[in-house]
């Protein structure tokens, strides 16, 4: 029993020194860009094949770095949505929407990888559904959005849809192009990621109380 205990902890030491050199070079160089070898090489793995053996398929692997991730998103976002209740503020819905991301990239210190990873995900039409998918799968989520269409109740679907794409845009690149800037020791506008996500709130409600201009 001993011996099966720490091959466990082993194992798991090893996926998580996986994960963790996956998530920084597909940050940095791009998904396609980076081959499994690389991937084993970077996370100390004399074995080239370690990460085929420990997740199978690139896509596996991405979407066990996203799921690396989610738990503690998931928690941030439950702490908020308690914290609002049944408002009918839309910025109340927003804050829930925009925040736990930066708040989790806060908690991990500097340097993080995550906000560069997704906007490297995000850009690949493959892969871009594993993060819509797992996405689609956060029960919190889908309150934020049923929160917010509760709160707008007259934007039609067609401008409601669009303006969901233009919001995870928006948060994804913001927050991809903060990360960056503080990895490379750049000044940024906002002085924390608190901050940061309170710009990004603001300009985020404003996407989503715009007028809308009827189509000719």
């Amino acid at each position: 029993m001993a011996g099966r205990a720490i091959r466990a902890e082993q194992v798991n030491a090893t996926r998580e020194l996986i994960l963790t050199a996956a998530e920084r070079l597909f940050a940095e160089r791009g998904v396609y860009a980076v081959s499994n070898r690389q991937v084993s090489e970077a996370a100390g793995q004399g074995n080239n094949a370690a990460v085929g053996y420990h997740f199978g398929t690139k896509a596996d692997l991405i979407r066990a770095i996203v799921r690396k991730h989610d738990g503690r998103i998931e928690e941030i976002r439950s702490r908020l949505l308690a914290q609002i209740g049944d408002s009918t503020d839309v910025r109340d819905w927003v804050d829930c929407l925009v925040r736990p991301v930066p708040e989790h990239l806060a908690a991990l210190g500097s340097p993080t990888w995550y906000a560069r990873f997704c906007a490297q995900v995000m850009t690949d039409p493959a892969l871009y559904e594993i993060m819509i998918e797992e996405s689609l799968g956060s029960p919190t989520l889908r309150q934020v959005i049923d929160g917010l269409r509760r709160c707008l109740p007259d934007l039609p679907a067609d401008v409601r849809a669009e303006r969901g794409d233009m919001a995870r845009h928006l948060i994804l690149h913001v927050s991809a192009e903060r990360e960056r800037a503080l990895a490379e020791n750049v000044s940024t506008p906002r002085a924390n990621w608190n901050d940061a996500a309170t710009g990004l709130t603001d300009a985020v409600v404003g996407i989503w109380l715009a007028p809308v201009t009827p189509s000719p």
